[in-house]
């Protein structure tokens, strides 16, 4: 998601023919209580509240802060790259309810306005 500001600060035009998994480090750290706590609890968990193209990571911030100027097109002609799957079963049987990927953004812009990590001017 660094990547993603940076760009934005930045001014670049274009963003990135790529698709992600994408997770509140909340989430994590909660998963991580949630486990501990639970002794059935074993193996592997996947935390991922959402796979998302960069496109849709525009269009959410485009609807949170419509007069932030985004990029418009992705950086190649290609198609977009795919969005998979992943399962969620193993992670909420630990009760871990996900932060939607929308709040995320949103807390994460803020944080980084609050920080003068990046200057550009968000009106939400």
């Amino acid at each position: 998601m660094r990547k993603l500001f940076l760009h934005l600060d930045a001014g670049v035009q274009s963003f990135q023919n790529a698709s992600f998994g994408w997770v509140n480090v909340k989430d994590v750290a909660n998963a991580h209580i949630l486990a501990y706590e639970n002794s059935s609890a074993n193996g592997r968990y996947c935390l991922v509240e959402r796979v998302a193209h960069y496109s849709d990571l525009v269009k959410i911030l485009r609807d949170l802060y419509p007069t932030l100027k985004l990029p418009q097109k992705c950086a190649d002609n290609k198609p977009y790259v795919p969005i998979y799957q992943v399962s969620k079963e193993k992670a909420k049987s630990l009760g871990i309810e996900f932060i939607p990927l929308e709040v995320s953004l949103k807390e994460t812009v803020e944080s980084l306005k609050e920080k003068k990590f990046i200057n550009f001017n968000l009106s939400p």
